[in-house]
């Protein structure tokens, strides 16, 4: 007979759901962010609260995994042209912050009377700034694209990467190192080499076919197994070669960047990172020894603040010496000043080789888990010091605020720079904004203005001047996005006409009864042109291809409005088909006589500049 579950880790699980439930909106609701209201949790439920759980180290190292996923994440946003642009951020100014951070973070170790060597332990932990926290944030408020936003991803891609020479000096400065072991530092070196090199042939060469392989199978489970397979293997291979496993799992990210099955994966990766780094930031809460700070009170009072505010200097000074402007070098300064999750790494490590020992570890330990927590305290108390967001130019880009136009365009994509064209050519005042920073630096140089904004944020579209457009054009690539624009536009801004390009045909019907004005799928027309001229070019008489054309559309329409009845006659949604943007057999912009659509098409080239092609949508 199979054992019986033990009922008290069920309750135990509940317990810790509902924290997270309870703390979270109520943390929120009051200002001060989910990540606060996670960390009180934890520290509510934990082995210094309530006593509900009496090993927070083991939820800590399961709950790692919140963190490995988010980097997996960020690497499908990161092309490798895109990251191998960021080499200089990620290694100079992640070297120059790191340098600078650990002499003075030393510094203030040996003024609290630590001694060389331990003190500059507890620098070099406290110098790994949690990605965890910064990450979050950084989502929460929508900067991850900005450049300012990665600047910060560049950094902590260094200090992913810096804990292993860490780990390595350690094992170093143990007294009891020995010249035997130099030969077992190498094997490591290569083993560290050769897991780094086998992710990267995995990535280039297995991963792409064994999606196609399990997309054909048409099985739903199936590829969300297999991206989390992709993402714990790349974990689990990077830990056995004794590197980060975040960083195997952002480097597995970045090879899966230019997949076609980035976004399925993307979307079946999304719920599991959500909840394991909600429970990351549970355990660090949970870690917090109580009774360590009651012994050691005066020493980590002091502490706490003295290496928040010595590497919050640091980072300023070194962000204001390469050019950032005081917004943003305050603003690095104050989230990247709290040490990190893999400082209890190093930590524990240290105390393995014998450099520190076990009560200052915990001592150690207890700073850095409390100037996590503090962080967010101190995000919202420096709100009222940070400069007014503005229009700031970076390389071309520039962010949207205060602009108006009779048009809002939201993706500047393949798509969105053909159809802008026709607005262009009749001297339409549009706006237009976009979250690719590549795009932007490129259509500037083709004399195009595109602001940086993402659509699906309601401060971003009040700033792009939605409240007082004639009409948005929402012509992203992602149904998701478009569909949370449409609700946004329709709620807040219902004087603007809405037209929206449509992924396919179940997300048309979609949009149409969202009450969309136009919503057109985006291969439907080129398609159907792409035919009438291939009729022609076989010898069919111009006046026939046409006519075939429009019959295409109508009996398109028409089997879209029986789709559009029978779906509300089940449902029982009202029916809508005044939106269903099928053009008619009429005269339409699409079924303009030839000579008409020929004038204008000369018109629009002729007062336009085209873009080269976008790289996605």
């Amino acid at each position: 007979m199979a054992a019986e579950a033990d009922p008290n880790n069920l309750v135990r699980a509940v317990a810790l759901l509902g924290a997270a439930v309870v703390a979270v909106p109520l943390f929120r609701k009051l200002g001060l962010g989910s990540v606060l209201g996670y960390l009180a949790a934890g520290l509510v439920i934990g082995p210094f609260g309530f006593g509900w759980f009496s090993h927070p180290q083991a939820i800590l190292h399961f709950a790692e995994l919140g963190v490995v996923m988010f980097l997996f994440i960020v690497g499908l946003e990161m092309r490798p042209s895109h990251l191998w642009g960021l080499r200089r951020q990620i290694f100079g100014l992640g070297a120059l912050q790191i340098g600078l951070c650990t002499l003075a973070l030393t510094g203030v170790g040996m003024l609290f009377g630590f001694s060389l060597q331990v003190a500059f332990i507890g620098g070099a932990g406290f110098v790994l700034t949690s990605t965890a926290i910064v990450m979050q944030l950084l989502g929460e408020r929508g900067d991850i694209a900005l450049p300012r936003g990665q600047k910060m991803v560049s950094i902590l891609l260094f200090e992913d990467l810096l804990i292993v020479p860490l780990l390595a000096l350690v094992a170093f400065m143990s007294p009891t190192a020995v010249d035997a072991e130099s030969s077992s530092r190498l094997a490591s070196i290569g083993i560290a080499a050769a897991s780094l090199f086998g992710l990267v042939v995995a990535g280039l060469y297995l991963l792409n076919p064994l999606f196609r392989i399990l997309a054909a199978a048409k099985a739903r489970e199936v590829m969300t197994a297999a991206a989390l397979l992709v993402v714990l293997g790349a974990a689990v291979l990077m830990e056995m070669g004794g590197l980060s496993m975040a960083m195997g799992a952002f480097l597995a990210g970045v090879l899966l960047s230019e997949s076609t099955f980035r976004h399925q994966i993307e979307a079946d990766i999304e719920p599991f990172r959500g909840i394991l780094l909600g429970l990351f930031f549970v355990a660090v809460g949970m870690s917090l020894d109580i009774a360590v700070v009651r012994d050691n009170w005066q020493l980590i009072l002091l502490a706490v603040p003295a290496m928040m505010l010595a590497k919050g200097i640091c980072i300023y000074l070194v962000a204001r010496m390469l050019r950032s402007g005081h917004g943003d070098a305050l603003d690095r300064a104050t989230l990247m000043a709290q040490g990190g999750e893999f400082a209890f790494v190093l930590y524990s490590a240290a105390v393995t080789a014998g450099v520190i020992d076990a009560q200052t570890n915990n001592t150690f330990t207890a700073i850095v888990v409390l100037s996590m927590v503090a962080t967010p305290l101190v995000v919202i108390a420096m709100r009222p010091l940070m400069p007014k967001a503005g229009p700031v130019s970076l390389d071309g880009v520039e962010a949207v605020d205060g602009q108006s136009g009779s048009v809002l365009i939201i993706g500047f994509g393949r798509f969105g720079q053909v159809m802008s064209q026709s607005l262009l050519a009749r001297d339409v005042d549009v706006t237009i904004i976009d979250t690719d920073i590549e795009m932007i630096q490129s259509a500037a140089e083709f004399g195009f203005k595109v602001y940086y904004g993402d659509g699906s944020r309601l401060d971003v579209l009040h700033a792009s001047g939605a409240g007082s457009a004639r009409a948005i054009a929402i012509c992203i690539d992602k149904p998701e996005s478009a569909d949370l624009i449409v609700e946004l536009a329709k709620h807040h801004f219902p004087q603007a006409r809405l037209l929206v390009r449509s992924f396919d045909r179940q997300h048309s019907l979609k949009l149409i009864n969202a009450g969309v004005d136009f919503q057109i799928r985006e291969t439907f027309e080129s398609a159907v042109s792409f035919g009438e001229a291939a009729l022609r070019e076989i010898g069919v008489p111009e006046d026939e291809a046409a006519d075939i054309a429009a019959q295409v559309r109508k009996l398109d329409a028409e089997r879209f409005e029986l789709e559009i009845a029978s779906n509300d006659t089940r449902a029982g949604i009202p029916l809508i088909i005044k939106n269903t943007a099928e053009p008619s057999p009429k005269p339409t912009p699409f079924t303009t006589p030839k000579r008409e659509s020929r004038a204008l098409n000369e018109e629009a080239e002729q007062a336009t500049r085209p873009l080269p092609d976008a790289p996605a949508g």
